[in-house]
This record gives C-alpha cells, sequence and structure tokens, in this order.
C-alpha cells in the first residue's frame, strides 16, 4: 500500500486549468483516469487525509504510485481525450458498463451494389444503415418478413445469390413476390436501390407520407377498375400498419430522442436506454456495472453518455437526449455531443408530459435489470470467491490466488510444437492477456524441455519489464553478480536480451508484465518440476506452482511425492480444470492454425523475401505454378515487382522443389493432369 503524500506534486506544479489526469501504480499500469475544470482544485482532493476520502477513492490512491496530467483547451477537449484514455487503458478504478448482451440490430448494406437486409451484431461497418438495436432478432425477422411483401429487397447471403444468378433461376422468395429478385435482372441495380432507400426511410421513421402515398395509388386502381392491383396495394397497406404495431407509440409528433435511466445501490448501477425515432420506442438496451469509483447519478449518466456515443456519429446521435441528472460538466458534454453529431443537441432532463411519463417507464426497466444481474451475480460472486479460497488452502498459500496463469504444450508427433498461456483474474478469464508461444530450442517431442523453455521466457519478460521501469532492487543474484537497475546496465544475462522488446507506451497492457499468484502448468510431476526449476534459475521465489494432471485429475506440487487431491465436488477443483482445459483448447487452436497453413504451403512460399503481393503477381502472371517452373529468368523479370536477382532465386528455389506426383482416376487409370502443380498463396 502507497503512501499518497509519497507521490503528491509540489504546490503550484499543477495547472490551475482544463485536463485530464491519470494515475498509476506500482508497475506504471493506468489505474484511473479523471478529467477536471481545474486540474489544481481536483488533484487536490485526491490528497486529503484517507479518513476523509471516499473509501473507493481511499484504496484507489493508496493503490496508486504517481499521477500525471495533460493540459487541453477546452472542457469538451478534456471529456473526449478523457474517453479515448479509458478505451486504451482500460482502468481498473473506472466506472466501465458491461452490456448484458450482443444486442441484435436490422441492418440494410448500402454499401454494396444490390443492398441487402439482415440481422448484424457487434461492431457498426461503414456504408450500412442500422436500425435498433432490438431485443430479440426474431422480433427483426417478423418485421422483415412483413415489410418484404411491400419492399422487396434481397435477403439472401452472397453465395446463394452468386448461385441464383448462375443458374438463372431466383430463390424460393422471388417466387413468392417477398424478393424483387435482381439476381437474375428483373429489376436493375438502381430500382433495387430505390426499393432499399425506401425500405430504410420507412424504418427511420418516415411512415406517414409513404403510407399516404400507397392509399392514393390504391384508390387511383379501384377508379380505373384495376380490382386486383386495389387489392394488393391494400393488403400492402396492412402489412405496413402491422409492423408498425410492433413498436409502441410513446408521442404523437415525430420525437427522435433516447432516454436513459440508471437505477443503483452502494456497490453497482443498472443502466437502461430507450431508443425513439419518429415517435415510436425502435429499440432498447441497456448495461451494467461495479461502482469502482466514487461516483453519484450524474456521473453515471455521463459514463453511459460517453459509452454510448463514443464510436457515434451523425445521426447515430439523436437531436435530445433524456437523462435522469444533468452531468457535472452539462454545457461541454452538450457540445461534445454536438460535435458527434454534427448539429445542436438538446441534453435535459424531462420535467412534465409524455416524456417524464416514458422516463418513468425506462427507470422501471432499469430497476428490473439491476434485480435481475444482483440475483444472477450473487451465486456466481460467491461461488468464484469459494473456489479461490479453496485453492489458497490446498495449496497453504498466503492470500487467494486472485491472478491465475496456466500453460500447456500442444503438438502433432512431435511436429509444430507449441505452447498457450492462459490468465483469469478473480476466477474470471482475461483473453486481452492470453499468449501463445513456438518452441524455439530444439526440435521435436519434450514436453517437459518445452515447459521449461515457455516458463523461462515467460518470467524473463516480466524480469525485464521490472528492470525497465525501474522496480528492480539491487541485489545479489544466484552467481553472486550484483543485480542492479537499467540505468547502471548491469541486468542479468537472463534478462538483459529482453529489454529493447518492450518498447510499447507505459500504461497500456503489456506483454508478461504482471506476475501472477498461482502459475498451473497442465501435467503431473514433471511439467511441475521442470517450471519450478525455470522460476528459480530465475531468482524468482513468491509464485507458488501447481501442475493439474488430467489422468485422475491430481494437484501436484514441487518437491511432494504425493498430489494434493481435492474433492470432486470442490469447487476450487473446477475452477482448476476450467483454467486447465481453457489453456488445452487455446493451445490447440493455435497448434491447428500453424499445422493447416504448414500443410497449404506450396513451393513458392520458400522463397526467402518474396512476400504474399509478389507471389500472387507470379501466379496471377503465369497462371500455374507449373508453368512458372517452366519460365526463363528473363521472363520471370517481365512480371512486375520481379528484379532479375529475385527471379534467379525464384527459379532456384522452383527447381529444386519436387513437384507433386500426378493424380489417378482409380476408375480408369488415366492420370489427371494438374495445372499447377503445388498449391498457391
Amino acid at each position: 500500500m502507497a503512501d499518497p503524500s509519497s507521490y503528491r506534486p509540489k504546490p503550484g506544479q499543477i495547472p490551475d486549468s482544463p485536463g485530464v489526469y491519470k494515475f498509476r501504480d506500482e508497475h506504471r499500469r493506468v489505474i484511473y483516469v479523471g478529467k477536471a475544470k481545474s486540474l489544481r482544485q481536483r488533484l487536490a482532493n485526491y490528497f486529503q487525509p484517507l479518513t476523509s476520502l471516499h473509501p473507493r477513492t481511499a484504496t484507489m490512491v493508496t493503490t496508486a504510485a504517481s499521477v500525471e496530467w495533460t493540459v487541453v483547451a477546452t472542457e469538451v477537449e478534456a471529456l473526449q481525450l478523457e474517453y479515448s484514455w479509458i478505451k486504451e487503458f482500460d482502468p481498473r478504478f473506472n466506472v466501465k458498463y458491461r452490456d448484458d448482451k450482443s444486442y441484435p440490430y436490422l441492418a440494410v448494406t448500402m454499401n454494396e451494389e444490390f443492398p441487402r437486409v439482415q440481422v448484424m451484431r457487434g461492431a457498426k461497418k461503414k456504408g450500412v444503415r442500422y436500425f435498433g438495436p432490438y431485443g430479440h432478432a426474431w422480433a427483426i425477422r417478423e418485421t422483415v418478413d412483413l415489410m418484404l411483401r411491400v419492399f422487396p429487397v434481397r435477403t439472401c447471403s452472397a453465395g446463394v445469390f452468386k448461385r441464383s444468378a448462375q443458374i438463372g433461376r431466383p430463390c424460393l422468395l422471388g417466387y413468392i413476390g417477398k424478393c424483387a429478385a435482381p439476381c437474375v435482372g428483373r429489376v436493375a441495380p438502381e430500382e433495387h436501390r430505390e426499393l432499399a432507400e425506401d425500405f430504410c426511410d420507412f424504418m427511420a421513421g418516415r411512415t406517414g407520407a409513404y403510407l399516404r402515398r400507397i392509399e392514393q395509388q390504391m384508390m387511383a386502381a379501384a377508379e380505373d377498375m384495376e380490382y386486383e392491383r386495389a387489392a394488393r396495394l391494400r393488403d400492402d397497406i396492412e402489412a405496413l400498419k402491422k409492423a408498425l404495431e410492433k413498436n409502441a407509440i410513446v408521442f404523437n409528433d415525430a420525437t427522435d430522442a433516447d432516454l436513459i435511466a440508471v437505477a443503483e445501490d452502494e456497490l453497482e448501477a443498472a443502466v437502461q436506454i430507450f431508443h425513439v425515432r419518429g415517435g415510436r420506442v425502435r429499440g432498447q438496451r441497456g448495461w451494467v456495472t461495479d461502482k469502482v469509483e466514487a461516483v453519484d447519478t450524474a456521473g453515471l449518466v455521463e459514463h453511459a453518455l460517453q459509452q454510448l456515443y463514443g464510436e457515434e456519429t451523425g445521426d447515430s446521435v439523436p437531436k435530445e437526449v433524456l437523462v435522469p441528472a444533468l452531468p457535472e460538466d452539462a454545457e461541454a458534454v452538450s457540445g461534445w455531443l454536438a460535435s458527434r453529431r454534427g448539429s445542436g443537441v438538446s441534453l435535459r432532463v424531462p420535467q412534465r408530459g409524455d416524456k417524464k411519463d416514458l422516463m418513468v417507464t425506462v427507470a422501471r426497466n432499469a430497476q428490473q435489470a439491476l434485480a435481475l444481474h444482483k440475483t444472477k451475480r450473487a451465486s456466481d460472486l460467491t461461488t468464484r470467491s469459494r473456489a479461490l479460497e479453496e485453492i489458497a488452502a490446498a495449496l497453504d498459500l498466503d492470500s487467494a490466488p486472485l491472478r491465475i496463469e496456466c500453460f500447456d504444450i500442444s503438438h502433432l508427433q512431435g511436429d509444430d510444437v507449441v505452447a498457450s498461456m492462459v490468465v483469469f483474474e478473480d476466477g474470471l478469464a482475461r483473453k486481452s492477456e492470453y499468449r501463445r508461444f513456438q518452441i524455439k530450442s530444439f526440435e521435436g517431442q519434450d514436453d517437459v524441455r518445452s515447459m521449461h523453455e515457455v516458463i523461462s521466457r515467460r518470467f524473463r519478460r516480466y524480469l525485464a519489464e521490472k528492470a525497465r521501469t525501474g522496480e528492480w532492487v539491487e541485489e545479489e543474484g544466484q552467481d553472486g553478480a550484483e543485480v542492479s537497475g537499467p540505468e547502471s546496465g548491469g541486468l542479468p544475462a537472463a534478462v538483459s536480451g529482453e529489454v529493447s522488446a518492450l518498447q510499447e507506451e507505459d500504461g497500456r497492457p503489456k506483454r508478461f508484465a504482471y506476475p501472477p499468484q498461482l502459475l498451473v502448468v497442465d501435467g503431473g510431476q514433471p511439467q511441475v518440476a521442470a517450471a519450478q526449476r525455470a522460476l528459480d534459475e530465475l531468482g524468482i521465489d513468491d509464485i507458488a506452482v501447481c501442475g493439474l494432471a488430467k489422468r485422475l485429475e491430481e494437484v501436484w506440487v514441487p518437491g511432494e511425492d504425493d498430489p494434493v487431491v481435492l474433492p470432486r465436488s470442490s469447487e476450487g477443483l473446477y475452477l482448476l480444470q476450467r483454467v486447465r482445459d481453457e489453456a488445452h483448447r487455446f493451445a490447440i487452436t493455435y497448434q491447428r492454425a500453424k499445422r493447416t497453413k504448414r500443410f497449404k504451403a506450396g513451393p513458392l512460399d520458400a522463397v526467402p523475401g518474396l512476400g504474399d503481393t509478389r507471389k500472387q503477381a507470379l501466379i496471377k502472371h503465369f497462371g500455374s505454378v507449373k508453368k512458372l517452373r517452366s519460365a526463363t529468368i528473363d521472363e520471370i523479370c517481365e512480371v512486375p515487382g520481379i528484379g532479375r536477382k529475385t527471379a534467379e532465386t525464384v527459379a532456384a528455389a522452383l527447381a529444386e522443389a519436387v513437384p507433386a506426383a500426378p493424380a489417378v482416376n482409380t476408375a480408369t487409370g488415366e492420370i489427371i493432369e494438374e495445372d499447377d502443380g503445388g498449391s498457391t498463396p
């Protein structure tokens, strides 16, 4: 625990201007990011007596080891920089909303020649129109099915579209009138794009004018005694009205607004957002967060606005945002939202009328979401805590292992030997810190030797990072040589070769920068002994080691002849199994990828200095590897980007490569000629 006075800036050092500040821990990892109108006044609040600080703030300042700041010109710039740094550094003491699901959107791919209507999740793509989010994908499909009668836009995949174009017959939707069948040329690309644009206009809320236009067409058809066409238009109107009924009408006017409500207790908070477009609720979403910092409702609202609109531009940011409490810097937040939208945005608290009534509904949804989350989390959190305590007791650890790293070796009969490292923090997988290794020091199958190499490499990098950040304390090394900090250049040989490879920006999650409390290996006594020997050789004695053997699920510890046997019903054993299985999955996935890549390799892959671009240029020019093999050096030089020296290297490599044996038709005995004689890149 650090004393905040040890890194408190001297009086007068902090400027009295807007800016963004970062607190870092002893590993130089950013643990908190904040902004302020006045850096001097805000930072002074953190260096009060600990008894006068909020408990969470006190925990943060005692975890931190330094503070730094960046001055900006305006509060809007401070808000934008704060959001960017939170996204970049992922600080542990900042509020981060966890989206409780990947919400589906109704998407129209306007960036394609023939736009397609489909359900999409995940990051938004440029040139695609999005509507939603929706609570369930089936709700989107029901709406689309009703609207395809009026707007027969393409919904098929690229493969189905290409196949229909090749055979000259549309799919079933084309036959039943729910697709205009652009694949077979029933409509021109321009006509199909107009259909897609009308579909988007209707989904965007411009429904009244379109319905009136169809009604006029229906009446005109009836007057002209085109009764079949009039009946079809009548059915189209009914289908559109039925689709509209699926979105509740909340405002009589064409209101475009997002309503945000917050439900909170001492430890957690839930946020619910209703998206209203054209006076109707078009989508709903929600987040839940742990209150890891001392923050009130206004602060939660500000964080929610950053999460919701940080990556959005244009019409994705509505004209009006209704909130339960205004952020502290409401004008700055409004200005930031306006900059994202490109026009003015009204940020306010509804006081009366329909908007206040709807806000009550949104708040009720937030309360229900928080209650449901706490019901799910209670048993999960209790179980994880019990599992960590059981592991600590079984292995005789001083405290629960909050960070666990597990290593596994994978190969196929000694080929493509790789290793994996997975990380679990607080009993949950932290996939951003997973790492994978290729075994470099030898060839063949030797799991024990591989484990020793991987553990050595991982913790050499850890020691190198400690040295680079100035955490290395002078002490006597194993061989009696003095081990000193990076300034003196006296690092041990095992460490000095790793320092130059660690040049990432301080504060970001780095490779191997943070030590675990428990190191788990997939295996028994030999693998555990190898891992412990690697740590001993590096002088590391504060990390516990164990192994989990698959045969009887026994837990092995270094130097013991008998394993630690945990009950089959033990939550601790279950957690170790999950960690081990995840390491095995990650390792075998990497090993299979390497094997597949090796099998797909062709003769050109062995040519040194020949990248994918020039390989593709050679294949495109000659048509196949077989024809390239028979070409002269002068002919190879004719390919753009291929010089004479490269051409000679390519010709020599292909001359040495043994062509694949010809294929034989087993039924007729006929030799099947191959065009390429090898795999192309």
